[in-house]
């Protein structure tokens, strides 16, 4: 069955408040990225050749409204990291309508990083213009650079580099774990999905994937 049509139809979320973040569908389980293509776990290090990808312990999440906590997770995994997703669903203030905002999130990152490494931004258009785009992709490349991930609040539907679907109409969080070609194409870890753990996107199409809500990036 094919994995875009699954994620357009069976995960799309529904009747969510617009700052949070949960998907409806069927609960996946966790399970490790080792159990994935080897080219997903492997961290590559081109930081002067314009892309580079982190290491992550990928787990899906383990009900439809983990979102916050499983990217959370997935995200600090890059740093060896390996929390406990019930923990942090309670600092988040996580419930069946999912996570209020990235504003929830940024807090949990900088305390279980041990500084004050990541800052909220927000994309408060319905679509990013030129400058925020190019906010996020420096934000992103730099991030990445100093071996951490970015977490992003999005919602909407948009198409991977594959031509893949991914549609979350009532928020979704998601992982940003390498960039290539500068920050141009960026790489997703995604809970919703362990058939369809990571791929990549255009950073425009990320840009206007997050506009309405907000990213947390250092």
């Amino acid at each position: 069955m094919r994995t875009d049509l699954i994620r357009k139809t069976a995960l799309t979320a529904a009747g969510l408040a617009f700052t949070g973040g949960a998907i409806a569908g069927p609960v996946t389980v966790a399970y490790a990225m080792s159990d994935v293509k080897p080219a997903t776990q492997t961290q590559t290090d081109r930081k002067g050749h314009g892309d580079r990808e982190l290491n992550v312990r990928y787990e899906a999440q383990p009900n439809f409204y983990y979102c916050g906590p499983a990217a959370t997770r997935n995200a600090l995994s890059v740093q060896g990291k390996n929390i406990d997703v019930d923990a942090m669903a309670k600092e988040m203030g996580t419930t069946e309508a999912g996570t209020n905002s990235i504003n929830d999130i940024t807090p949990v990152l900088n305390k279980e990083t041990g500084k004050d490494a990541y800052r909220s931004v927000e994309i408060r258009d319905a679509r990013a213009d030129d400058k925020q785009t190019d906010k996020l992709r420096g934000d992103i490349v730099h991030t990445v650079d100093e071996g951490r991930a970015v977490v992003a609040n999005i919602a909407g539907t948009t198409t991977d580099v594959d031509g893949a679907v991914h549609s979350f109409e009532g928020g979704h969080y998601i992982s940003v774990v390498g960039y290539r070609d500068g920050g141009e194409t960026v790489k997703i870890a995604d809970s919703a999905d362990p058939n369809m753990a990571s791929y990549w996107i255009s950073v425009d199409n990320l840009a206007d994937w997050i506009a309405t809500r907000g990213y947390s990036a250092s």
